[in-house]
C-alpha cells in the first residue's frame, strides 16, 4: 500500500503530461517490487518481443498474473470489466490505462476497436483470452473474438503476437502437485481478500513465463486459426512447466 501511495502520484503527474518514458517503465518497476514483496520469483524461458507494439497473449491463473507480466512487458492489460469495480485494484488497473471488456457478445466489437486503437499508437497489449481465470493446470479455449485486432496493419505490415505461458510452478523450491497448484490461482466464486492473504503467508513461490517465437495473422490466414494456434502454444508451455519437462517446448526464440 506504501508503496501504491508514494508511486501513483508521480505517475498520474507523468500521465497527465504525456511523458512515455515514465508511463512505459514506471509500471514495470512497480510491478517488479511488488512481485519481490509477495516473494515471486519469476523465471523467464524464450526471448520476450522487441516489437512494439505487441499483442502478448497469455493464459489466466490469477490476479498475481498481473504484477508478473507487468514486471516483464512495458505495456497495458486487457481486463473483465469487473475489475473496473474491484476497491484499490480497480485504481491500478485504470492507472495502467487497462481496457475494460464486456462479456456479452454485442459489446465486443466496442472493446475491440479500443485495443485497435491503442495498437496503432504503439502500445503493448497484454491479452488474457480465456475470458476467465483457471485453477493453473490447464489452459482454457481461447476466445477468438479478441483475435480480430490482429488484423490491424502498421506500415502495411500485421501486428506482432507473442504466445505466453504463466504457470507457478514451486513453493519454497519444492515443486507444486495438483493439490497445492490451485491454491495459487484464483477463479470460481473465490473472495479476493482471504485468497490474497493466504498466498501471501505460504512462501517463496516460483511463476515461470515461457515466451514463444512471435508471429502474425497472415502467417496462420485468419483470427480463429491465430487463436487455435496461440492456444496449442500456450498450453504445452504450461504443461512443459508444471511437470518440469521442458524437452516438451520447441527451440525458443
Amino acid at each position: 500500500m506504501t508503496l501504491t501511495l508514494v508511486l501513483l502520484p508521480p505517475y498520474l503527474l507523468a500521465m497527465a503530461m504525456g511523458i512515455r518514458p515514465i508511463m512505459r517503465w514506471m509500471p514495470v518497476m512497480y510491478h517488479r517490487i511488488v512481485c519481490f514483496i509477495l516473494g515471486i520469483k519469476v523465471q523467464v524461458r524464450g526471448t520476450r518481443s522487441d516489437v512494439t507494439p505487441t499483442l502478448f497473449v497469455c493464459n489466466h491463473v490469477s490476479y498475481l498474473d498481473i504484477e508478473v507480466m507487468g514486471g516483464l512487458v512495458p505495456g497495458s492489460f486487457v481486463a473483465k470489466a469487473e475489475v473496473a469495480t474491484w476497491p484499490f485494484f480497480s485504481t491500478l488497473a485504470k492507472a495502467q490505462r487497462t481496457i475494460f471488456i464486456e462479456r456479452s457478445s454485442g459489446k465486443t466489437s466496442a472493446s475491440r476497436d479500443e485495443m485497435m486503437r491503442r495498437l496503432n499508437t504503439g502500445d503493448n497489449l497484454m491479452l488474457f483470452p480465456e475470458g476467465t481465470s483457471s485453477d493453473g493446470t490447464r489452459v482454457l479455449p481461447f476466445r477468438s473474438a479478441l483475435f480480430g485486432v490482429a488484423q490491424l496493419r502498421r506500415n502495411e505490415k500485421p501486428i506482432v503476437v507473442q504466445p505466453v505461458a504463466i504457470a507457478y510452478t514451486r513453493l519454497d523450491g519444492i515443486p507444486l502437485g495438483r493439490y497445492w497448484r490451485p491454491l495459487f490461482a484464483w477463479f470460481g466464486d473465490l473472495d479476493l481478500v482471504p485468497h490474497l492473504w493466504q498466498m501471501v503467508c505460504l512462501g517463496e513461490t516460483e511463476a515461470v513465463v515461457t515466451f514463444f517465437p512471435p508471429i502474425d495473422i497472415d502467417q496462420l490466414g485468419d483470427r480463429k486459426k491465430l487463436a487455435e494456434f496461440c492456444f496449442r502454444q500456450v498450453s504445452l508451455g504450461v504443461q512443459a512447466a508444471n511437470s518440469g519437462r521442458y524437452e516438451l517446448l520447441p527451440r525458443l526464440a
